[in-house]
């Protein structure tokens, strides 16, 4: 079965072909990134203009010179940005119309924790997901298709959203990640003896507010006192204590709940600290940690459209009536207009 994937959550419009749910045969992914950098963040209005004026050279090239049209669409409809959803499940709807084929509405958050699939890299059920991007960061005990718990979410910023902020104010420049990132490569990690939010709450949620906080008071502090502070000590801190949180408290919830394998996925996931950090921990708890490659990691169409073939056939429908809800928690049922 040849599936089309439709993804349009936030600021990358993105369309994919995935045959089996397995094979992938194009992932075409057009990111803003430049359009919101002047703004620090994404600008949610230019954001759903943006993929008005992409989506359909996106599909297209997606498409390419595929003989037979695609058996299925897949489109994420939930969460994220309702302009930039809209764009997205309109052009699937007009698609699965007239093409004459299904179509089958995706929860974002749970198209990251199937990516692995696409590599052949996929656990066997149950196992933890961890989402860390730059609007979530939860973990999830995921038992099958249909069958995902939220066992521990971030009660205010994202990783990623933390990330960007503490960029912003540093004055590095957005999207904040890559740049700490590559800063931090530079710095002494132990220069700052940064808070670990939350790290013994006895829960799996996490609280990354109070760290930007930090940065900042360490910042004025320093500059009140007439010092300069090494950017990248201060990247490299912030990160450390960070990826800190997110590591133990990922290990810590896979292994007390008794799961053997973590799968993570996200924008975030792409930072080679946390897939480092990650997969020593992992192995010193005799866990499995599966990440799939970068280009999976970020938002694409390639996991909706695996995900949409996976719950396609567990008989799962959504047509015409599909409708976007931007605030949709992993695990809830997609919307269907009904």
């Amino acid at each position: 079965m040849l599936v089309l994937g439709i993804e349009t959550s936030c600021d990358e419009s993105s369309a994919a072909l995935v045959r089996d749910g397995r094979e992938l045969v194009s992932n075409v992914v057009s990111s803003q990134v430049d359009l919101h950098r002047a703004y620090g963040g994404v600008v949610p209005e230019i954001a759903a203009r943006a993929h008005v004026e992409t989506i359909v050279p996106v599909i297209k090239e997606a498409i390419g010179t595929v003989a037979s049209k695609p058996d299925l669409v897949a489109v994420t409809v939930g969460p994220g940005l309702v302009g930039s959803l809209v764009v997205g499940v309109s052009a699937a709807k007009g698609l699965s119309w007239s093409w004459g084929v299904p179509l089958v509405g995706i929860n974002h958050l749970e198209a990251h924790a199937f990516a692995c699939a696409l590599e052949g890299n996929q656990p066997e059920y149950p196992y933890l997901s961890l989402v860390v991007s730059g609007g979530h960061t939860l973990l999830a005990e995921v038992r099958g298709v249909d069958e995902m718990e939220i066992v521990g979410e971030t009660l205010d910023d994202a990783l990623g959203e933390a990330f960007d902020k503490v960029s912003r104010y540093l004055g590095l420049g957005y999207p904040g990640g890559p740049v700490i990132e590559n800063l931090a490569g530079d710095g002494d990690p132990g220069a700052i003896r940064f808070p670990r939010p939350m790290i013994s709450s006895g829960d799996y949620n996490f609280s990354l507010s109070g760290l930007k906080t930090a940065v900042i008071r360490y910042m004025e502090k320093v500059q009140r006192e007439g010092s300069v502070p090494e950017a990248r000590d201060v990247a490299a801190s912030f990160q450390a204590a960070a990826l800190e949180v997110v590591v133990k408290k990922t290990v810590r919830a896979a292994t007390e709940r008794g799961l053997g394998a973590v799968v993570m996925g996200g924008g975030v996931a792409c930072n080679r600290a946390l897939r480092g950090w990650m997969e020593e921990e992992c192995g010193a708890a005799g866990l499995s940690l599966h990440c799939p490659s970068s280009g999976l990691c970020t938002d694409n169409g390639a996991m909706v459209a695996a995900l949409g073939y996976m719950r396609y056939l567990k008989g799962y429908r959504s047509g015409l009536k599909a409708d976007v809800s931007a605030n949709l928690r992993l695990g809830e049922p997609v919307p269907d207009g009904t």
